[in-house]
């Protein structure tokens, strides 16, 4: 592993407010300076030979009056993985890494960029980031700032053929979501195409499609500036996932099932319902979108296998897998309407809880609206049109989570209601 060296050829620790109140249906990934368009550029890293040929190409330019005819660019997507580089930002993130294991395993040449403390509050020391990112190499650098991005890049002496973006607010706060969900996937965007990037895939969040949060309006707000990349520039494409949730979004209660506790739900538990997908088919789903002709210039909503599931029906599941015999506590969705509306009115006097608010909204929000396919026209979420991929199912899941804990399945640093 080669750490930011030239190669060889070959996301709340805030007080838990409402705690126990949080159903896990409503955790998810959470997966403001515009900065330029970049301007494409050609690879800044040449060989030899490459060298030598634009150098003569120059002279005979100077010389002659004939225009020089410029060699058709060969597609990224013709080469073998291995000469293939992919560039992946949040690298360390719960998705990232899974996402860089799968790009390495199938062969392709993965620079994944990392902050040199990972994880949770820097949690992960240099080492251990290292030991994350095995077989791909680690470049250290900080991708909030672009200037640092950019130079931790042309450190590495090579071009970048696709970007795999990962980012996402650990927080699902105001300035974070700014900052990470859109500020800094741009620098990701502007780096990878002044040093060649054809491609971009971006990892996004199904919630998208009704944005009434600050994390999902960052997203959106890049995701429209990506297209616009694309549309002016015929060499250059992208791919847009919106995964549904994660199996561990909706672990959050196994603990309390197993220890015999009632199951908490807002309204009737059918107030939202999702078609969960494994971390590691998620990833794979990310890795098809390097080479897939399929999936270029596309949006691509994807869930897991199997019917969309209600908050009732996981709870249900729940108990059965653990033999227990079915208690649920059912909370009014009004309680959190009446928390987020005293939030709302005290950040107009202390503007400082403006994330805490937002983080009531957060919660509301997941506790009410289906991770599916949103069909505008009619206001309604549709499990028939959401995509299925992969194998792994929730139950399986849960099985093995009652059977071995929770042990690094930590979502990050959000609040819990």
């Amino acid at each position: 592993m080669s750490v930011c060296t030239p190669f060889n050829c070959n996301g709340l620790s805030k007080s838990h407010c409402f705690k126990n109140l949080l159903t896990s249906q409503f955790i998810n990934q959470f997966q403001v300076t515009t900065i330029p368009h970049s301007v494409p550029l050609p690879s800044l890293h040449l060989s030899e030979s490459s060298r030598c040929s634009k150098k003569r190409l120059k002279l005979v330019t100077a010389s002659s009056a004939t225009p020089a005819v410029e060699a058709p660019k060969i597609s990224f997507r013709s080469k073998s993985p291995k000469d293939i580089n992919v560039l992946v930002v949040g690298s360390t993130g719960y998705i990232g890494n899974f996402v860089v294991k799968e790009l390495v395993r199938r062969g392709f040449n993965v620079i994944a960029v990392a902050r040199e403390r990972s994880g949770i509050k820097g949690k992960n020391s240099k080492d251990e980031t290292l030991g994350l990112l095995s077989g791909a190499n680690a470049c250290f650098s900080d991708v909030t700032k672009l200037e640092s991005l950019e130079k931790s890049i042309d450190n590495l002496g090579i071009s970048v053929d696709v970007v795999v973006s990962c980012l996402a607010s650990r927080t699902g706060g105001v300035k974070d979501s700014w900052l990470i969900d859109y500020e800094a996937t741009k620098n990701s965007l502007v780096v990878g195409r002044k040093f060649g990037a054809a491609h971009f895939v971006l990892l996004s969040a199904i919630c998208v499609q009704k944005p009434l949060l600050e994390f999902q309006r960052a997203k959106l707000k890049f995701e429209a500036e990506l297209i616009e990349e694309a549309k002016n520039d015929e060499g250059f494409s992208y791919s847009i996932v919106r995964p549904t949730a994660f199996f561990k979004s909706l672990a959050g209660q196994v603990e309390l099932v197993k220890d015999g506790k009632p199951y908490v739900m807002f309204g009737d538990g059918k107030l939202c319902a999702c078609k969960p997908i494994s971390e590691p088919d998620l990833a794979s789903f990310v890795a098809d979108c390097v080479l897939s002709e399929e999936m270029i210039n596309k949006i691509l909503p994807v869930g897991g296998p199997g019917k969309a599931l209600t908050p009732l029906e996981q709870g249900e599941m729940l108990f059965r897998l653990a033999g227990k015999e079915p208690k649920f506590l059912k909370v009014p969705i009004q309680i959190m309407d009446f928390a987020i509306g005293v939030l709302d009115f005290l950040v107009k006097i202390f503007p400082s809880l403006e994330d805490a608010a937002e983080f009531g909204k957060i919660g509301r929000y997941y506790a009410a609206e289906s991770m599916l396919v949103y069909d505008p026209e009619t206001g309604k979420y549709d499990a028939e049109n959401t995509p299925s991929y992969g194998n792994d199912t929730l139950e399986k899941f849960f099985k093995r989570v009652l059977e071995e804990g929770m042990a690094g399945q930590e979502l990050g640093e959000q609040t819990i209601f």
